[in-house]
């Protein structure tokens, strides 16, 4: 074979001294899901990353990434390099470090540690003492033969000042801080001018007189939505959804319309609601306050007597609310627990609120009939918030299901929501459309064996499961209500949907049944509903082919991906802040017994929701016996390879909490046999 033999081009070999073909490479994004687990999504993909491949990258950069052949597995990725960057300022804790200063982010994804070089002046003019947390801005980035480092914009406290561990949910999900003063100084300036902007605007209806009222969360502080309803003399009923006309105070390119397309939506963690908006707007200017004079816009549906829309009219209009009440307040009213005279109203609107609130829950029993037979899907499910006293520290737990209150304006947005996308839909007007697609039939495949086991799935609901017929999968959640298996049921269903998306084109909902939808009715709070207003606007003034609509129509695309990336960090970030301080209520349990029920099973134990609180702990495989456990991914069960015994989503569990970590959210339990 020739000692010495040269070998030919770039072609490497394995150890076996077969040639190895080169390393195929793509570009995407890096996503840490915490440190030391990541992986890049590409266009033909997602790839895990392979040990030690991350190299200088950080999360959220774009990357050049070459692919690892894994003999019977897929292909493991190694970054090459960075192509573009995605963090540029992060918070962390500042100390000294001899003559350096030395900033650790509170986002653990980041990865590296920064440095403050001894020339830079930051640290001395803020104020800046060891352990304190700071707005950091990155100057060099790590490389394989340097540190990177920072320089400090901002001292945001000391740690006996903050929650720092709120605070690192805010820095890992990425949620952004105080407005800055141009957006200040714009928010400031504006003024309501209601009787002005009638005198000027004579499309705008002054529908003050017309009763309405705002139905929301007790602690609510922003009201975007009021209801009014009445019967119709002939059969039927009329609806109208007043939503804050928060497009006229917010025109496109101005610095507040900059910032807020910056953050897309607002946050809302367990102790504070990080906005969208500026406070000036969202809870005084935009903000539906009774017996306050609002600008809005109005949609008023009409609806034959078993719901169907007969038509729908949009226009700007005036209101002024008639109350502000909430659900609890008004689910006693509708189950006869209060009588109209307790509503926080004046005494002479009292049975005329009362009688407004019966109309739109007789709407409510319709629409929910109507969306079930054109195929919607209703999965149950419950919203568990903790409590906190005035310090942050947490008090208990408030556990909030679907109730006639809740219903009856979830029916009247829904109600609103599609009519106002069929009437952008019908011009191909440019907006953000909310799109649900069909789940694919691979995920709704792994749900067959276990929905099999809770003995709800016949062979002709598994045939309709499979093919994604909404109806099918409504059944299965009937057939499992008030069964042991109605959580596992809604569980398994879920987690197979596909995330609904906001997309420059119209593609229906699939799990609302609905042709065409969107989001109109909470612009305080979202910037697609904006970007509906906007659109809606230029129809009714016949401007749909006007500039503002054809620039709006070349930012759709971006704006859309970027609204959906936000809106997922928002609704992580404030579940994670919850399970900070539901962990935090249990450190003061430890001991506690409690009931619950297995919601997921893994090989490291087993996942289980506490009944009164619906806390969610994890029973580790060692606590549940002295035997190997084996796990079954298919049934989703650990079984006892001795007893035999075997404990699967939807088993009911008697507890004690043993411990609990606020820093990873996390509650330790253990089974009282």
């Amino acid at each position: 074979m020739g000692r010495g033999r040269p070998h030919r081009g770039n072609r490497r070999r394995g150890r076996s001294g077969g040639p190895r073909t080169r390393a195929r490479t793509l570009t995407g994004t890096l996503v840490v899901t915490r440190p030391g687990a990541a992986h890049v999504e590409t266009s033909e993909g997602s790839f895990e990353l392979a040990r030690h491949g991350q190299r200088e990258a950080m999360n959220g950069d774009e990357v050049e990434v070459a692919l690892v052949e894994q003999r019977g597995r897929q292909p493991r990725a190694v970054v090459r390099s960075v192509i573009t960057r995605a963090v540029e300022t992060f918070l962390g804790r500042f100390s000294p470090a001899g003559p350096l200063g030395a900033v650790v982010p509170m986002d653990a994804r980041i990865g590296h540690d920064f440095f403050v070089v001894p020339e830079d002046p930051t640290p001395e003019r803020l104020g800046v003492a060891d352990g304190d947390i700071v707005v950091a801005r990155i100057t060099e980035y790590p490389t394989r033969t340097s540190a990177p480092v920072v320089t400090l914009e901002r001292r945001v406290g000391s740690a006996d000042e903050l929650d720092l561990n709120v605070e690192a949910v805010v820095a890992t999900y990425g949620l952004p801080g105080d407005f800055s003063a141009p957006v200040t100084q714009q928010a400031e300036a504006i003024v309501a001018d209601v009787v002005g902007e009638l005198s000027r605007d004579p499309r705008r209806r002054d529908l003050r007189d017309e009763l309405c009222v705002t139905v929301d969360p007790t602690d609510a502080r922003d009201f975007d939505d009021a209801v009014g309803a009445r019967r119709l003399s002939g059969g039927g009923y009329e609806v109208s959804v007043h939503i804050a006309d928060v497009t006229r105070y917010v025109a496109p390119d101005t610095p507040i319309d900059n910032e807020a397309k910056r953050r897309t939506c607002s946050a809302y963690l367990v102790d504070r609601v990080i906005p969208m908006l500026p406070e000036r707007l969202c809870n005084d200017i935009c903000s539906l306050r009774p017996g306050e004079d609002r600008l809005a816009m109005s949609v008023t549906m009409r609806l034959d007597a078993r719901g169907n829309v007969k038509d729908a009219r949009m226009a700007t209009s005036a209101i002024r609310s008639a109350a502000r009440l909430d659900y609890d307040t008004v689910d006693a009213l509708l189950e006869g627990r209060i009588a109209p005279d307790d509503l926080p109203c004046a005494p002479e609107r009292a049975e005329e609120i009362a009688g407004l609130l019966a109309t739109l829950d007789e709407v409510r029993a319709l629409r929910e009939r109507i969306r079930r037979e054109r195929g919607a899907i209703d999965f149950e499910t419950v919203e568990a918030k903790v409590l906190l006293d005035e310090g942050g520290a947490p008090t208990g737990v408030s556990v909030r299901r679907r109730t006639r209150a809740t219903g009856l304006i979830e029916e009247a947005m829904l109600l609103a929501n599609e009519c106002v996308a069929k009437r952008l839909a019908d011009v191909e007007a440019p907006a953000a459309y909310r799109v649900h697609e069909r789940p694919v039939p691979e995920d709704l495949r792994a749900t067959l064996q276990p929905l099999r086991e809770l003995g709800i799935v016949e062979a002709e609901s598994a045939s309709g499961l499979l093919a994604g017929d909404p109806f099918a999968i409504q059944a299965i959640l009937d057939a499992a209500h008030g069964t042991g298996g109605e959580y596992l049921a809604n569980a398994l269903l879920l987690r197979a949907q596909r995330r609904a998306v906001y997309l420059p084109v119209n593609e229906g909902h699939y799990a609302l049944g609905a042709p065409a939808y969107c989001h109109f009715t909470s612009p305080i709070r979202r910037y697609p509903d904006v970007l509906v207003h906007r659109a809606l606007k230029a129809i009714m003034a016949g401007r749909v082919q006007g500039p503002e609509m054809r620039a709006q129509a070349t930012a759709l695309p971006q704006l859309c991906r970027t609204c959906s990336e936000r809106e997922r960090a928002a609704d992580a970030a404030g579940r994670a802040s919850q399970k900070i301080k539901m962990a935090e209520l249990y450190e003061g349990r430890i001991g506690e017994r409690a009931s619950g029920t297995v919601t997921g099973c893994e090989r490291f134990g087993l996942f289980v929701m506490l009944d009164e609180t619906c806390a969610e702990g994890l029973v580790p495989v060692r606590a549940l016996g002295p035997e190997w456990f084996s796990y079954d991914e298919a049934r989703m069960t650990l079984t006892g390879e001795e007893s035999g015994e075997a404990w699967r989503p939807g088993s009911r569990v008697f507890v004690e909490v043993t411990g609990a970590n606020p820093a990873r959210g996390q509650i330790d339990l253990a089974l009282v046999r």
